[in-house]
């Protein structure tokens, strides 16, 4: 009997250590959200492959890549503690902090630079052998972004460019996605979209159809970096899309990632750390992936407003003083 009891015990032992090893475990986790973009974008993969690593890499953290609308959501979501880390083209993060365009009305003072991920392409996309320019735009049905999106901004400003408005399209806030279905349905003439070459939703998109790239001349690209001096021209082959109609030059601006300020010094240096040991990894994720280098790492970024931990990080590699 004595022997039962004490057998007994020791199990009861055990299971309160287990217990409490794990409640111990799961209360020393800190979970982070990562914003990217909508699901057929670039954005998406590449988060998904972030957040494994860093779930798998650094301990005592978890994180979930989440869908978002984008940019400069992911900026303002940021700005609300909504989510720690998320993808923020390179002009909505210099915009932000100095309460420009988007955030004119914002006072987003905890938004800091992780690194810059790759060059974004603006991609105005058509099924219309006629339309080849913004200029050609004018009484189409356009779908121009979500609505308040760094794809939206961006189409706003590349409609002025050219002289025009919203009241000179028949605009509809979709996101790629929908915007696909638009384009093969023939319900839009075409489609503003942001992102990295090759973008998933224009090759499947070209399955089925020839695609048009509208084109922006030498002069359009000059006079559009004066007012956006991030923009850097471009070029669109056949070789990233095989159904092109023809190559074409736009205009890009890096994709970069962003963070809470209030993130430890110490989990930003082992994040960039992780990330740059593991490149094959991103890489793997997706082709835009394959772009990250330490040596475009700061391309486009506001070094001042880098997080202390990624300047701890940056000066050790000798990219900053």
């Amino acid at each position: 009997m004595k022997k039962k009891t004490t057998a007994f015990i020791m199990m009861l032992l055990v299971a309160i250590f287990i217990s409490t090893s794990c409640a111990v475990a799961s209360a020393a986790t800190t979970y982070l959200s990562l914003g990217t973009g909508g699901v057929t974008g670039v954005y998406y993969p590449l988060g998904g492959a972030i957040a494994n690593l860093i779930t798998q890499k650094i301990p005592g953290y978890s994180c979930t890549a989440e869908s978002t609308g984008g940019a400069v959501e992911n900026a303002m979501l940021i700005y609300k503690n909504k989510i720690d880390i998320g993808f923020v083209d390179a002009s909505s993060a210099y915009n932000a902090p100095r309460k420009k365009g988007s955030f004119a009305n914002e006072d987003v003072k905890n938004l800091r630079g992780l690194v810059s991920m790759y060059p974004e392409s603006v991609q105005v996309v058509t099924l219309d052998k006629n339309i080849k320019t913004i200029g050609d735009l004018k009484g189409k049905k356009v779908a121009v972004g979500s609505p308040g999106s760094g794809t939206e901004v961006m189409a706003k400003d590349l409609l002025t460019l050219y002289g025009l408005s919203y009241d000179d399209i028949k605009e509809d806030f979709l996101g790629f996605g929908d915007a696909s279905s638009g384009l093969k349905d023939k319900t839009l003439d075409a489609a503003f979209i942001w992102a990295g070459v090759p973008t998933s939703g224009i090759m499947e998109l070209g399955t089925q159809h020839k695609v048009r790239l509208l084109n922006f001349s030498d002069d359009m690209v000059k006079k559009l970096r004066k007012s956006h001096p991030f923009c850097v021209p471009v070029k669109i082959t056949s070789k990233q899309y095989t159904s092109l109609m023809e190559d074409i030059t736009t205009i890009a601006i890096p994709a970069t990632l962003q963070c809470r300020a209030e993130l430890s010094d110490e989990f930003v240096y082992d994040f960039l750390k992780v990330l740059f040991d593991n490149l094959p990894q991103i890489a793997g994720a997706h082709a835009r992936g394959g772009d990250l280098s330490l040596k475009t790492a700061l391309n486009g970024m506001d070094v001042d407003n880098l997080h202390p931990g990624a300047k701890k990080f940056y000066k050790e590699k000798g990219l900053i003083k």
